[in-house]
């Protein structure tokens, strides 16, 4: 099979844990796009928080795109406007923050002017220094939310956070949920994924389903690892997703997306 298009997430994936791009997957990366491989990155993450990636990988002299909010936001890196944009309605929003007040969980979403979050935690903190988007803690979240967003998390200790998304997931079948990390859980409208858009992606690129290659480490990643003509974990895969790819690689510390840019994308 001849791939045309390498979808990757970034943190845990693409990243090293101290969230750089490494020298060997850098390098393996540019061959690919040099040879004509699209490679689009999709993650949770927002869009601002991204960018800096994308330019590393100059996806924007390859005519490559960016899927960010987990799939909820196509962006067309040559031109930086989105060409496909999806989000919560304002009653979505303010019933995910009854939702959280209900189950006693934290919950943020985003706006232009940062994270907004009525409360602060580690994991609130975490996702502002991940993304370097300011916080910004207002006295009301429904206040301050007054419009449509793009995604909504709910935040707590991973334990917890796993029995809150099943109550979740039973209750509200009209939304899309998943986690990116342990105490991430994501909410975006109903039918967005990160495949979802891959698939909007492929149409537009005119590349066969099967011609995709997708590598994660995260639930958020199931969707596209399952979709796309070969799905690939990276070896540091949260232990219950190891059977749902073809394939396994390195870990994130271990260059694993170089190895499959040379397994499948080189040879």
């Amino acid at each position: 099979m001849e791939y045309k298009m390498l979808v990757l997430d970034l943190d845990d994936t693409l990243l090293t844990d101290d969230h750089q791009i490494s020298e060997r997957n850098r390098a393996l990366l540019m061959q690919a796009q040099e040879r004509g491989v699209k490679v689009v990155l999709a993650s949770g993450r927002p869009t601002p928080a991204m960018l800096p990636f994308a330019q590393e990988l100059e996806l924007e002299r390859f005519g490559s795109y960016i899927i960010s909010f987990n799939g909820a936001v196509i962006t067309d890196m040559a031109t930086r406007q989105p060409i496909f944009e999806r989000a919560l309605t304002r009653e979505e929003v303010h019933s995910l923050h009854d939702f959280s007040l209900k189950h006693r969980v934290h919950i943020i979403t985003y706006s232009p002017k940062g994270i907004i979050t009525e409360n602060r935690s580690e994991y609130i903190e975490f996702e502002s220094k991940l993304t370097g988007l300011p916080l910004l803690q207002v006295p009301s979240f429904k206040a301050e939310v007054t419009g449509a967003a793009v995604k909504c998390i709910l935040l707590d200790e991973p334990d917890r956070l796993k029995t809150v998304e099943q109550v979740l997931k039973q209750e509200r079948q009209d939304l899309s949920v998943a986690t990116s990390k342990p105490f991430f859980l994501e909410v975006m409208p109903q039918g967005i994924d990160k495949a979802a858009s891959i698939g909007v992606l492929a149409q537009r690129l005119e590349i066969d389903q099967r011609q995709i290659i997708a590598v994660g480490n995260a639930g958020n990643d199931l969707s596209m690892i399952e979709y796309a003509g070969l799905g690939v974990w990276v070896d540091n895969v949260a232990p219950e997703l190891r059977d749902r790819a073809d394939y396994i690689v390195a870990s994130n510390m271990n260059d694993g997306v170089a190895e499959v840019v040379e397994r499948f994308l080189l040879n």
